[in-house]
């Protein structure tokens, strides 16, 4: 197995072992001949049943942690990027999408934080729309009882935040459109998709929008 020689090349006497040349630190020795940057050529991570661990953020992991895992065959390599990394006498290809061998349930809460929060909403202002300088707002107001949780906290931007302040949704005049709720981590999986990353590489799109249901 390619993986295996390399691990095997890498820790040859003489040479870097293969902890040494994942180590992130600043005298982390080189893979190749040209110097691959340590924030380049990042790995799209596939659960086990070839769906992104992720949407949003997106499941990525480093070339290093990548590699490591397909030394480790934690992982399959589904795609591969030009760029190659070097042991004495083995190559190999940086993978840019890779499956987990093992599936990871995604039916676990999402944890309430305020990442999560936002993202539920949309990243917007849940009483006007708004984009711009969000924070959250207690539906009920601490002040009257109102608890952090996920049925009584949504996205706000600080205009409308400053508004409401203390005061009930009819006493403040805002409107909500929907009651709040908890979220699973599926609905958050969907709402991720709404916003892809900057950058996608070409080899990614099949994986990220390949259940995407087909316009008749």
């Amino acid at each position: 197995m390619v993986a295996a020689s390399i691990l095997s090349d890498f820790e040859r006497p003489g040479g870097a072992t293969f902890g040494d040349l994942l180590a992130e630190d600043a005298n982390r020795r080189r893979f190749s001949r040209r110097a691959i940057s340590a924030h380049s050529h990042p790995a799209l991570v596939l659960n086990a049943d070839y769906r992104p661990l992720s949407y949003f953020p997106l499941s990525l992991w480093s070339w290093q942690d990548a590699v490591k895992a397909v030394v480790l065959e934690r992982v399959e390599v589904v795609s591969e990027y030009d760029a190659e990394i070097h042991s004495p006498s083995v190559a190999m290809r940086l993978p840019s999408v890779i499956s987990l061998k093992e599936y990871v349930r995604q039916d676990r809460s999402p944890a309430f934080t305020r990442f999560n929060l936002f993202l539920r909403d949309g990243f917007g202002c849940v009483y006007c729309g708004s984009k711009e300088d969000l924070t959250f707002d207690h539906v009920v107001p601490r002040s009257k009882g109102g608890r952090t949780t996920w049925e009584n906290i949504v996205t706000a931007c600080a205009p409308c935040n400053l508004k409401k302040g203390g005061r009930s949704l009819r006493d403040s005049g805002l409107h909500l459109p929907r009651k709040p709720r908890q979220p699973n981590v599926y609905e958050l999986q969907a709402m991720g998709r709404r916003f892809p990353p900057n950058h996608l590489h070409e080899s990614w799109v099949d994986w990220l929008y390949w259940d995407t249901e087909l316009e008749a």
